[in-house]
């Protein structure tokens, strides 16, 4: 069976033009190697200053300058950062949004969402009964469907960052970027093919595309630990897979203890407040399960901070 058909750099490159200013060109801080125990450089991309607090208003508002003229509205599901993204960028585009959510999402996550103005649905279950329920209403009021990280124009939204993170970061040699869906993973590996290795990291309690590459396809298992919030779909993306598959990736697994000793990190030396899923590179670099050598430039996406509680 064929996969999707994949975002080229070229498609990436348009999708920045088309969201331009509307989304923040996040910032880029180099923290040093002996401080978290590798011998390079290493920066973190900062994207849980972006708009709606996560890398997801990228793909969020791609979708929604996409849409064909008379949309009055939108509809999304999430578990919390891509629901607030749609809020927000729908209210940019004066839309009506409905968005979809497993009731045990963060409070915090759904606060957004209403604050941007959406009509917030709780669903009993996970993402996956959020999306059926999202899917259900698009089905009987005739309205676009923003998928969290399965759609063209979401992966080539997201893409963006990579674009702009090769600006940012002389002779960049690595991105390492959490997998949940994958749609960051799919848009940044698509955007930087050929120029920078884009590493996923899972956590080990939600081993989505692991589990899809060792079995040759995407499966269906359930999601555990501190990130499953927002790293825990039913199951991996199309995209993703078919990047890790066309590209050759082998993603990496963390411990819970490793996400949590990386977000107390961020905290506590470098005062940034991210939410456990966006720790989970550091983690992975700080647990020496993805190696950093000397002479290698490493970018690790800080991907959202949605989730205020102090480690």
């Amino acid at each position: 069976m064929s996969g999707p058909v994949l975002p080229s750099r070229r498609d990436i490159e348009e999708a920045a033009a088309r969201i331009g200013a509307g989304v923040r060109r996040t910032p880029v801080l180099e923290v040093g190697g002996d401080e978290i125990g590798v011998a390079g450089r290493v920066f973190l991309k900062l994207e849980l200053t972006q708009h709606a607090g996560s890398f997801k208003a990228r793909g969020a508002l791609n979708n929604v300058l996409s849409l064909p003229g008379g949309a009055s509205g939108i509809t999304a599901a999430s578990g919390g950062n891509h629901g607030a993204a749609s809020a927000w960028a729908a209210q940019r585009a004066r839309l009506a949004a409905d968005v979809f959510v497993p009731g045990t999402s963060t409070p915090a996550k759904l606060d957004r969402i209403v604050e941007y103005g959406a009509r917030l649905h709780r669903v009993d279950g996970d993402v996956g009964a959020a999306l059926e329920a999202c899917w259900r209403f698009s089905d009987a009021h005739g309205l676009p469907v923003l998928h969290p990280y399965d759609t063209f124009e979401t992966v080539a939204g997201a893409g963006t960052l990579g674009l702009e993170l090769e600006a940012q970061v002389p002779d960049l040699g690595m991105v390492v970027i959490a997998c949940g869906g994958g749609g960051l993973y799919a848009g940044v590996a698509n955007a930087l093919a050929g120029r920078a290795l884009v590493q996923p990291v899972e956590p080990e309690l939600c081993p989505h595309l692991h589990d899809a590459m060792t079995a040759g396809t995407p499966v269906e298992r359930p999601s555990a630990g501190v990130a499953a919030d927002a790293l825990g779909p039913p199951r991996i993306g199309s995209y993703a897979f078919a990047t890790a598959t066309a590209l050759g990736a082998t993603p990496v697994l963390v411990r819970e203890e490793a996400i949590v000793a990386a977000r107390r990190y961020l905290w506590q030396r470098v005062r940034v407040l991210a939410e456990p899923a966006a720790c989970v590179p550091l983690a992975a670099v700080m647990a020496g399960t993805v190696r950093v050598s000397h002479g290698d430039t490493v970018a690790l996406v800080v991907s959202g901070g949605n989730n205020p509680s102090i480690p």
